[in-house]
């Protein structure tokens, strides 16, 4: 594998409309790895920014087209850390060996293995750097409500009647003071996903938590999964980050949904609100 990310990052008009990046608040910047003296990192379909603190990316952007997506094998693409980010900042594989802890993709690879077949085979590799990598647990997806987590992109591409089957998603950890410390890192308990696309012409905006509650004593326990629909406005009391104004004005939670103690998990993909 190639150790050169390919710098082509995500495209803020993908849709056709604005739909740009998160902006880091001040905190975030400065806990923020710099390239170049940007804090915005560029891959194939998709950037990301890292937190030096944590060691894993505060957000990831990807586009996804719907209809070029290519079948790729994963076979034989090693994890490996980004050596344009210095080590101390990312988290490798001395986590996750012996244990029941995957490295997870933020960005989904299958997500971004999509356009001419080279660029596809780019994004592909691109996926396994560790900057895109966060630990969750080894039933992550299958334990979702049935996989409800991991099926979010795909069932807006199906269920939806997006224009041109072209989505944009972000997404990543959210980092608690209180998350529990596993071979010197603290591993995110909770997730965040927003997911963007245009439907007769007009912006829209979906955003999703997913709590893990991962329990880490002498063993790696799993309470359970739950996966609940959100406004942008509450993930961003939970980041270090922004969303843009045009994906607020475009929120389909941009009513105040019911406060945490109140709401109730998603069951299944109809109780989504496009």
């Amino acid at each position: 594998m190639t150790t050169t990310a390919v710098k082509t990052g995500f495209d803020t008009q993908f849709l056709g409309t604005e739909a740009g990046l998160p902006v880091l608040t001040e905190q975030g910047a400065a806990d923020a790895v710099e390239l170049g003296g940007e804090t915005t990192i560029d891959y194939t379909h998709f950037s990301l920014a890292m937190s030096k603190s944590r060691r894993f990316a505060s957000w990831v952007a990807w586009n996804i087209d719907g209809a070029e997506m290519k079948a790729l094998s994963r076979n034989n693409i090693p994890f490996v850390k980004d050596p344009r980010v210095p080590a101390g900042f990312q988290t490798g594989d001395e986590l996750y060996r012996d244990n029941r802890l995957d490295r997870g993709h933020l960005a989904r690879r299958a997500d971004l293995c999509w356009g001419p077949k080279a660029e596809a085979q780019r994004a592909n590799k691109d996926s396994f750097f560790f900057t895109n990598i966060t630990p969750q647990m080894d039933d992550f997806n299958q334990s979702t409500k049935e996989g409800l987590w991991g099926r979010l992109e795909d069932a807006v591409l199906a269920d939806v009647d997006v224009d041109n089957l072209r989505v944009s998603v972000y997404g990543g950890p959210v980092f608690n003071v209180d998350d529990r410390i596993f071979r010197g890192v603290a591993i995110p308990r909770e997730f965040y996903k927003a997911i963007a696309f245009v439907v007769d012409g007009e912006l829209r905006c979906s955003a999703f938590l997913l709590t893990q509650n991962i329990v880490l004593a002498e063993a790696l326990d799993l309470d359970e999964f739950r996966v609940f629909q959100v406004s942008l406005t509450e993930l961003e009391k939970r980041t270090s980050f922004t969303f843009p104004a045009s994906l607020h004005a475009a929120d389909t939670a941009s009513v105040q949904l019911l406060d945490a103690e109140e709401r109730k998990p998603l069951d299944s993909l109809a109780d989504i609100r496009w």
